[in-house]
């Protein structure tokens, strides 16, 4: 069921030919290639993508898939990951942010995901903090909740956007108190902040979720589970968020303050 959000001006659905333009003409996978080989092993990376489960606009032929991400793991080379997306015309493309001693051995492990962070062939998980404009109160939107009975759960606005900027800054120079490497990735709705320092990848999940804990507290409206571990897919940059035509991208801190997603052209599909 189709559900049209409260978004800002110029951000919406991307249809599926706006969605094959993009990623047969636009999508930049060695852009990809670049940012993933600065954290991980690009080719011993699990992408998955989500067929159309909040804009409710996908192939008919996929109407099986939309209830959960569709899982790339089997593929040649990035190029071929490239191709194997842009077949199913996706509404976001994800990365696991999980590393494995041996993907093929874990790709056919049959044990639930919960179970990974007790396995030998688990090595660590990427920490991250995603920080969603929904989540911030608004004097003209109100709380989260509020947008949830009104079936707004997922519907923001500029005012929203524009503190969850801010947000993904301070939280930054935050985690760069304790962490050498962070990075803010504009994740076409809200910020996603990103920590590669070795000792992150480690860190258990009580010590991610007492990290979550303390960043709430100090007034950081993140989304606790995924720092907590619960979740492992995380936006890749570069992708396409098509729930509001939106090119998912690095952005370096000190460009942060002046960074406006919605007129900036760097983050603005060219179907646009």
């Amino acid at each position: 069921m189709r559900t049209n959000y409260n978004l800002p001006e110029g951000m919406r659905y991307s249809l599926l030919l706006e969605r094959r333009e993009f990623y047969e003409k636009e999508f930049d996978i060695s852009a990809v290639e670049k940012w993933l080989s600065e954290h991980r092993n690009p080719l011993s990376t699990v992408f998955a993508a989500v067929i159309g489960r909040h804009t409710g606009i996908f192939l008919s032929r996929f109407k099986d898939y939309t209830k959960a991400p569709v899982v790339i793991d089997d593929y040649e080379n990035l190029k071929d990951a490239k191709k194997q997306i842009a077949t199913f015309l996706p509404e976001g493309v994800y990365y696991d942010r999980n590393v494995y001693e041996d993907l093929g051995a874990c790709g056919r492990c049959k044990k639930p995901y919960g179970e990974c962070w007790g396995c030998k062939g688990f090595l660590g998980q990427e920490l991250a903090f995603d920080i969603d404009p929904e989540n911030i109160p608004c004097p003209k939107c109100g709380t989260l909740a509020e947008k949830m009975k009104r079936g707004q759960g997922l519907g923001f606005c500029e005012h929203e956007l524009e503190i969850a900027k801010f947000q993904a800054l301070g939280l930054s120079e935050e985690l760069g108190k304790r962490f050498e490497r962070t990075e803010v990735v504009y994740s076409g709705r809200g910020y996603h902040v990103h920590v590669f320092d070795k000792k992150a990848q480690t860190m258990v999940r009580a010590k991610r979720r007492e990290l979550a804990l303390g960043m709430k507290a100090k007034g950081y409206y993140i989304d606790s589970w995924v720092t907590e571990g619960e979740s492992r897919l995380i936006r890749l940059p570069f992708s396409l968020h098509a729930m509001v035509s939106r090119i998912v991208l690095p952005v370096k801190k000190e460009r942060l303050p002046a960074f406006d997603p919605v007129k900036d052209y760097g983050c603005r599909p060219k179907f646009l």
